[in-house]
């Protein structure tokens, strides 16, 4: 996994790709692992940094761009500024751009858009920050379609629609191919033990529970 959620797909034996492998193990730690604010913002501005480190010797690198928009995200979130929000939003969008069939990219554009609203509401999101619910359910299906037999694209999508709406059938149905799907990856195990747990509470049939769950599983959902 390349990003955002990223973790290490392998062990890097080169020293430029040992520190990107720490980078992209931090942004999960920050993203589910830390509670202390202060520290996952420390961490992040660490991770943008040494991204941006990275591309001024390789404007190019797909990794460094990735880990730096995605750690542009999540501060945003944390913060609650504007301004990174939209810088975030930018980036992702032309990683996109340079690679239509990128199945992170994709998933991390569809996350934005769906985390504004989920966070504001479809109008305030919109009308603020340019968010659009269609067209973050539009990357976050490219993102499926791209993204193979792996658990962390139904997972985080089937978290993102249930957190929005505890009621959508789709969500739920992603959900429960996210706890059977292939899980090659420390982040795909990850996010597949998260949707085991939240298809346990679907069965349950409480809304409220699903909902808040599902906003608690997401990353930085330990935040509120």
């Amino acid at each position: 996994m390349k990003f955002f959620m990223p973790l290490a797909l392998c062990l890097a034996t080169a020293p430029g790709l040992a520190q990107a492998e720490s980078g992209r193990d931090m942004l999960i730690q920050t993203a589910f692992v830390v509670r202390d604010r202060s520290v996952a913002l420390t961490q992040l501005a660490g991770i943008e940094a040494a991204a941006s480190s990275t591309l001024a010797k390789t404007p190019g690198d797909s990794e460094a761009l990735l880990s730096r928009a995605m750690a542009t995200s999540y501060h945003a979130k944390l913060t609650r500024s504007r301004s990174e929000a939209l810088s975030a939003k930018a980036q992702f969008e032309a990683l996109v751009a340079k690679n239509p069939r990128d199945a992170e990219a994709l998933a991390a554009l569809g996350a934005w858009h769906l985390s504004a609203v989920k966070a504001l509401g479809a109008l305030v999101a919109r009308g603020g920050l340019g968010a659009r619910k269609a067209v973050g359910l539009d990357a976050i299906d490219r993102a499926l379609a791209a993204g193979g037999d792996r658990a962390l694209f139904p997972g985080i999508a089937g978290l993102l629609r249930l957190a929005i709406d505890p009621g959508d059938a789709r969500g739920v149905a992603l959900i429960g191919q996210a706890a059977r799907a292939g899980a090659v990856t420390p982040v795909d195990r990850l996010i597949q033990r998260r949707a085991a747990q939240l298809e346990l509470v679907v069965k349950g049939g409480d809304a409220k529970l699903i909902q808040a769950l599902a906003n608690r599983l997401l990353p930085l959902g330990q935040f509120g």
